[in-house]
């Protein structure tokens, strides 16, 4: 039924509500990975797998574009999968940052307000919460979601602005402000994700600050490659009332993101566009032809403008995930 459906959808949007609103020293990566398992067998067992992956499997994979982010914390990184398999079709990837708590490194940000870079794995706590609201209704797809998870803190062993560093896809990559992090866990994680030739790679980050300056919080700012997906995703959240407006992926903005010791730059040498110089760093970093790229920081706590939402980090766009979700499983 319609309030059985409904009712599914908000459970698992409740848990990356959850997730995001956890203080730092309750929601660890390692704190991120037993709260999910403990989850999965509770709720999910024998339709979600997790496969856990330690610092050393990311060191094996060559990740080093994570592990530059998370070298800093004595928290070790991990990196989450959790599978949901309910039909042979080519899996969707999702991808979610999950930065459990985001100082901004030795490029640290100013303390007012740095309570609430404990949501900053908002990314992280939607993926999760979409693929469990898609095992939740039994949706026949294959879907594979990856969760990179670490800390970003300043220590005598962080990496400092001006390092370079390689990325698993062997791109080298200049490091000119350590709190432009959540675009280098995913450089690596989305690398990964088309090891699995998935047909369609989304992921989600509370990426930038201009993403919420430009758009505030009444819509998810939404980049793609394929003029499909991002109709499926505009009809997702036109569904769920939970919004995402199209940004544009122009070659120009890209051409500010050049190095002069690396094949890269993470940060823009312009003050402008700096929603679409992020997402222009990670295309970098994908081969799949159908990409979205979904800049949540916006919308990671509720404002008074969306007056029917508590307050609050709000678990936003997860209705929206799995409504696009459920479109993609009519088309198969």
């Amino acid at each position: 039924s319609k309030q059985w459906y409904q009712r599914r959808v908000a459970i698992t949007a409740g848990i990356a509500r959850h997730l995001m609103e956890t203080p730092g020293n309750h929601m660890t990566p390692r704190l991120f990975v037993e709260a999910l398992k403990n989850k999965v067998e509770e709720e999910y067992a024998g339709r979600v797998t997790l496969v856990v992956r330690d610092k050393d499997w990311i060191m094996e994979q060559k990740m080093g574009s994570f592990l530059s982010v998370a070298k800093g914390s004595e928290e070790p990184p991990f990196l989450l999968e959790i599978h949901y398999k309910n039909s042979d079709s080519s899996p969707i990837c999702l991808v979610g940052k999950g930065v459990t708590f985001d100082t901004g490194g030795i490029s640290i940000k100013p303390s007012k307000g740095m309570d609430a870079m404990r949501a900053d794995m908002g990314g992280a706590a939607c993926v999760a919460g979409a693929t469990l609201g898609a095992a939740s209704l039994n949706l026949p797809i294959n879907l594979i979601t990856l969760i990179p998870l670490c800390e970003n803190m300043p220590s005598g062993c962080a990496t400092k602005p001006g390092d370079v560093v390689t990325a698993m896809n062997g791109k080298t990559i200049q490091i000119d402000n350590t709190d432009a992090e959540g675009r280098l866990i995913l450089a690596d994680a989305l690398t990964y994700a088309d090891s699995f030739d998935p047909s369609v790679v989304i992921d989600m980050a509370t990426l930038t600050g201009a993403m919420a300056v430009a758009l505030g919080g009444e819509c998810v700012g939404t980049y793609s490659t394929c003029n499909d997906l991002w109709n499926t995703l505009e009809k997702g959240g036109f569904i769920s009332g939970d919004r995402l407006w199209r940004m544009p992926l122009f070659k120009e903005y890209g051409d500010l993101l050049k190095s002069a010791t690396a094949d890269i730059n993470n940060i823009s040498s312009a003050p402008y566009g700096g929603s679409i110089t992020a997402a222009k760093f990670l295309q970098n970093f994908v081969e799949c032809k159908s990409w979205a790229h979904l800049d949540i920081a916006g919308v990671m706590d509720n404002t008074s403008s969306m007056s029917y939402l508590p307050k609050g980090m709000s678990g936003r766009p997860t209705r929206s995930i799995i409504e696009a979700l459920r479109l993609m499983s009519l088309e198969k």
